[in-house]
């Protein structure tokens, strides 16, 4: 938990991941730790010298992390022997004095910020106590906000976040958390006060500057686009779905091309269908049909869809692969190229969970989901609850929520169609692309307010019948979230200039919004180690479900080949949980999150009913793909120093993907 305690960041490279070297060849440990380094964040004034309190040195970027080999005391003042990394290559000497202990390493990312007012970082933690401790914090949040918006500067805010999104896969940076404490709110909402760091500030915007750059929203706008991608179950029940959406989409393309959006609106079509090795005439898993990036018009759209036609057999089970077809239109398509990023999935069956031999792709709708978080691409569901797949629906809507739940609107965008009715179906396609298509002309027309657009094309194609007023609501302020996040990106928003002050992880009057989000930073050696950790735990859980009493004499054996005491093995009996027989690395303990791995005791496990421990089995092995896919995106990899190891690069995984 985070009560009260230190979490300036620093998660350290094992000890055992490292080459072997001489003792004065490794960094330093940290206290009371077997495996963590110790290491350090610059602040702007630390100057890299040859001897420890040598005056000059070279200047050192704000926040580069290194790690520390030696210290010694210089007069009143301790300097440190730093490198770059833990393979023991040092380059020179830093006054302690001018630098951050980080003992675990963790940053935080700002959400987007449609939806809540932009937040503020403040001077002293006692601003953000009279913010929760009030009835109304919009009333004391006025005249400060007031100040800014005139003056550029308020007495009591070191900083406030941009208008627009910042992108941490874009523009990594560094927020990291130095301390925090979790309070209850007048309102009755637990959050939590951070005290962050980040780069000294810069001169703060006057209100004239402010508004030039309000001024220029309206031609940076006009490069603004939108890609929505159709991701279809083409089995052989899915014939007049594929038709009614291929109608929609023609009279679409006919509006768009009157309204001369053509360079601003595109279309895309993955069709999926299930293992081709079980029923090889089903053809393909998943099949790109229209790249948006490439389609030309409404004539070429309906060309290349034309040869979407409905499987003629049927698949071996009742569950289609619909991950296979949202994973083929996040990998296959470019979807930089485009401000506005939609994935409309219509099925009218539940999804093969990562874990089922038949899975494509081994992931479940959580991974999913992030991979689309990742690439700011937002996911609806549309579920045709079809008479024959009554069994079906509960087990399908669970997993579609999940898949579709958006951290922008706090919410699932998930829509059934009861019955599977067509005209339904075919109302909701029709208010969905037209609402899209109308963000899009709004933001040409330079409109930045959540319900700009709303209604402004959303009535085209209803024929008097009422469209779904939560899609259209929830696509209003989506829209406005995407354009805020395309400004962000092509404006090069970055976080606050700041170097200490105090935020809330939850917006001060909407309190159920979150403004910030967790990321651990791991080494591949880590994600390795880890990977390993969680397969063996698998595994001996898979023994389990055939003998409960296998799997912890097995975990057991498996901790005093880590080096475990054993003698502290059998402590605790059968209470004790994963973590304190230590088969969990140390660089997870003492994170913001409830592990249900960490926590599993014998107990626990043994009480648990059958199928309840098939899905833990099934979530470890869903998130051992995960890692792999980690492990070989090169370009999610960030190097926190100048010339370290490329072993020591760090990898920002959300604290959802941990064990």
């Amino acid at each position: 938990m985070w009560h009260e305690m230190a979490v300036l960041g620093g998660l350290l490279l094992a000890a055992s991941a490292a080459p072997a070297l001489a003792a004065d060849d490794r960094p330093l440990l940290q206290a009371g730790k077997k495996t963590l380094y110790q290491r350090v964040l610059t602040t702007p004034s630390c100057r890299l010298g040859d001897q420890p309190g040598a005056a000059g040195g070279k200047p050192q970027p704000a926040f580069t992390r290194f790690y520390v080999y030696q210290r010694q005391q210089v007069g009143d003042g301790e300097w440190l022997k730093v490198g770059a990394d833990s393979y023991g290559k040092t380059l020179g000497w830093i006054d302690g004095g001018c630098a951050v202990e980080w003992k675990m390493q963790m940053t935080l990312a700002l959400t987007n910020p449609a939806g809540r007012d932009p937040l503020l970082f403040f001077r002293q933690r006692e601003s953000l106590d009279k913010l929760f401790a009030a009835g109304d914090p919009g009333k004391l949040l006025k005249p400060i906000r007031a100040n800014l918006a005139s003056q550029g500067r308020d007495p009591s805010v070191v900083a406030r976040e941009p208008d627009y999104a910042v992108d941490l896969a874009k523009r990594f940076y560094l927020l990291p958390v130095l301390n925090a404490r979790e309070i209850m709110t007048e309102k009755g909402f637990r959050v939590r006060e951070l005290e962050v760091a980040s780069v000294t500030a810069a001169a703060p915007k006057s209100a004239e500057q402010t508004a030039q750059d309000k001024a220029g929203e309206v031609n940076t706008l006009k490069g603004f686009s939108a890609a929505v991608v159709f991701v279809i179950d083409s089995t052989i029940s899915m014939g007049p779905y594929i038709d009614r959406t291929r109608e929609a989409i023609r009279k679409i393309y006919q509006h768009i091309e009157q309204e001369k959006l053509l360079k601003q609106v595109k279309f895309g079509l993955v069709a999926y269908r299930s293992n081709v090795k079980a029923v090889p005439a089903l053809e393909y898993v998943s099949k790109l049909y229209v790249d948006p990036a490439q389609v030309q018009g409404g004539e070429d759209f309906l060309a290349r869809m034309a040869a979407l036609k409905p499987a003629t057999v049927s698949s071996s089970r009742f569950d289609e692969d619909a991950y296979a077809g949202v994973m083929k239109a996040l990998d296959g398509i470019d979807w930089t190229q485009f401000g506005a990023r939609y994935i409309v999935l219509v099925s009218d069956a539940g999804a093969l969970d990562g874990s089922d031999p038949l899975s494509a792709t081994g992931l479940d709708a959580a991974q999913v989901r992030l991979e689309a978080k990742h690439r700011g691409v937002a996911i609806y569901s549309l579920h045709l609850k079809t008479p024959s797949g009554a069994s079906n629906h509960a087990s399908a809507e669970a997993q579609y929520r999940d898949l579709s739940n958006n951290p922008v609107l706090n919410k699932p965008l998930y829509y059934p169609v009861d019955a599977g009715d067509v005209d339904n179906f075919g109302r909701k396609i029709d208010g969905l692309a037209a609402a899209i298509t109308g963000q899009v002309k709004a933001a040409y027309r330079g409109e930045m307010a959540a319900g700009s657009a709303l209604g402004a094309d959303a009535d085209y194609g209803k024929k008097g019948k009422p469209a779904d007023d939560a899609l259209l609501e929830d696509t209003a302020k989506l829209g406005h979230a995407m354009r805020l996040a395309y400004l962000g990106e092509v404006t090069g928003a970055s976080a606050p200039p700041v170097f200490n002050a105090w935020i809330s992880d939850r917006d001060f009057v909407k309190q159920n919004v979150p403004t910030t989000e967790v990321r651990v930073l791991l080494t591949k050696a880590q994600l390795s180690d880890l990977a390993e950790v969680v397969k063996k735990i698998a595994d001996a859980a898979n023994e389990g479900l055939i003998s409960p009493n296998e799997m912890f004499e097995r975990l057991r054996s498996v901790a005093a080949t880590m080096g475990k005491d054993p003698s502290q093995l059998q402590k605790g009996g059968k209470s004790a949980t994963l973590a304190e027989m230590g088969l969990m690395a140390e660089y997870l303990e003492g994170l913001p999150y409830l592990s249900e791995v960490l926590s599993l005791d014998e107990e626990t496990w043994k009480g648990m009913e059958g199928l309840e421990q098939e899905k833990f089995i099934r979530r470890l092995n869903t998130k051992l793909k995960y890692y792999q896919k980690y492990n070989a995106d090169a370009d999610r990899w960030v190097s926190l120093a100048e010339g370290s190891d490329p072993r020591d690069h760090v990898y920002p995984v959300p604290l959802e993907a941990l064990p």
